[in-house]
């Protein structure tokens, strides 16, 4: 009944003492009616008692164990889940305004980390979803297969039978915390040992065979590693500099099949369209204010979750790079995030990110801090569900997601939803202290990109006369 954190998520709650730090997820879901309030209940009562961790708490462990997930024995979904009327004037830059608020309010960690509530009465007679939850329960796809518990493909919700039972809850005490960390301990030695049993005679033996290919392999794992946990002492962006605890949200959607095409013509994806998008909006906002930058760092998500890993939990690792922003061409600048991209996706420490993770969290918090708070940006691509979505018999017309700055300027999450790519900017207003201005930045360094996947023009009509001797014919569009 009792379960350790994996390494990198007891490293983002270590981090929860500075609140600009802290890995608060905000979700807006907008429905173009109001939901039946029971079949809301029921679904979310189902993840409950389905997810083991949206039933848990984080109890401490003596280091070097990481905390546990324990079942909450007074948990109640009333604490979880609320229904309120939607405050003047009603409008999603109300529900912008209330995720504002709940993405800068901690969460109680006694209880499981998570809240959804059903705001109802929006102007248009619309309702929206404002879900709240720490990122330990889930990353993006994790969210997106829990949402699968909760959302239907027909208006008609389907009938998902009874209630699966309470999960059994033990009441824990002191000596039994204090076995669960000796076994937790015991485990790792024997993981450690049985690895160095398996890994040293084949690496012994590499070195014999191929001694300086053996050689570099180690040392560029060595290198990999430190590029990631190295400390970054100034931002590379001279405006964006200070960090504080007030949050400002905004939004914007851009069309799925442009944005990806966008990537395609220029050689590279969706993402590098996207990456390439969010830094011709830095380049116009550094401009904005008389200054220039080559580059900029960016902490990007990497997905390292495996077939076979359950649904939901958090299973990425943070990669840090460089994106260049002074590229004012688009094309080149998709090439360029591209070779970057890929490369970092092929790091020699991912698959050493918990063991990574496990190291940092028995450092000094201020120098993890210094890892992540002089990053300028994050930025996550997070693929949503592509065919239209109900809850309790509503009409899911857009969700935004708000990823954590934890330390950057901003972060910019873009989730598709059917044919749309929905853009959620958490901002620190420290950094970024008229977001306005910077919004619109953003939104002209999208368009500038777009505008890679207009239809390409056909060539002009040859002239009669220069057809002399041939039979002319008349120019044929452009397949692409």
């Amino acid at each position: 009944m009792t379960q350790f954190m994996r390494n990198t998520d007891a490293f983002a709650l270590g981090m929860e003492g500075d609140a600009r730090l802290r890995s608060t997820v905000v979700s807006i879901v907008v429905l173009d009616t109001p939901p039946d309030w029971d079949v809301l209940v029921d679904r979310l009562e189902r993840v409950a008692r389905l997810m083991p961790m949206f039933r848990q708490r984080v109890v401490r462990s003596l280091p070097p164990a990481p905390p546990r997930w324990v079942y909450d024995q007074d948990f109640d979904l009333r604490y979880h889940l609320s229904r309120v009327k939607a405050p003047a004037p009603g409008t999603l830059a109300t529900m912008l305004e209330m995720g504002r608020r709940a993405d800068m309010d901690e969460f109680d960690h006694s209880r499981p980390m998570w809240h959804v509530t059903l705001v109802e009465g929006l102007a248009d007679g619309g309702a929206a979803l404002l879900v709240k939850l720490h990122h330990a329960l889930a990353d993006g796809i994790g969210g997106v297969q829990i949402s699968q518990l909760v959302f239907d493909l027909e208006p008609e919700p389907r009938d998902l039978g009874p209630l699966p039972p309470v999960p059994p809850v033990s009441d824990e005490g002191h000596l039994d915390a204090l076995w669960h960390t000796v076994k937790y301990d015991a485990a790792g030695m024997s993981r450690w040992a049985r690895r160095i049993a398996t890994s040293t005679p084949r690496t012994l033996l590499d070195g014999v065979r191929r001694p300086r290919a053996t050689a570099g392999a180690v040392a560029g794992t060595a290198a990999s590693v430190y590029r990631t946990v190295r400390p970054i002492n100034h931002t590379a962006s001279p405006i964006m500099q200070q960090r504080r605890m007030i949050r400002e949200l905004g939004v914007h959607d851009v069309p799925l099949v442009a944005l990806k095409e966008a990537g395609h013509r220029a050689g590279g994806s969706l993402n590098d369209a996207f990456l390439a998008a969010v830094t011709g909006g830095m380049r116009r906002y550094h401009a904005l204010h008389g200054v220039s930058v080559d580059e900029l760092k960016v902490t990007m998500p990497i997905s390292i979750r495996a077939a076979e890993d359950p649904a939901g939990g958090n299973r990425i690792t943070l990669m840090r790079i460089a994106l260049p922003v002074a590229m004012a061409d688009p094309v080149a600048r998709i090439a360029e995030i591209h070779e970057r991209a890929v490369a970092a996706r092929h790091e020699r420490s991912l698959p050493y990110t918990q063991s990574i993770a496990g190291g940092l969290n028995l450092l000094p918090r201020w120098y993890i801090g210094a890892i992540l708070r002089h990053v300028d940006f994050l930025a996550s691509n997070v693929p949503g569900m592509p065919v239209q979505m109900y809850v309790g018999g509503a009409a899911v017309r857009m969700q935004y997601a708000f990823g954590p700055t934890i330390g950057a300027g901003v972060n910019i999450t873009l989730m598709t939803y059917r044919d749309t790519c929905a853009l959620g900017i958490n901002a620190d207003s420290g950094a970024v202290p008229d977001f306005l201005q910077f919004q619109e930045c953003l939104v002209a360094g999208f368009d500038e990109v777009l505008t890679l996947a207009a239809p390409k023009q056909p060539p002009p009509r040859r002239h009669r006369e220069a057809a002399v001797g041939r039979s002319a014919r008349p120019a044929t569009k452009d397949a692409s």
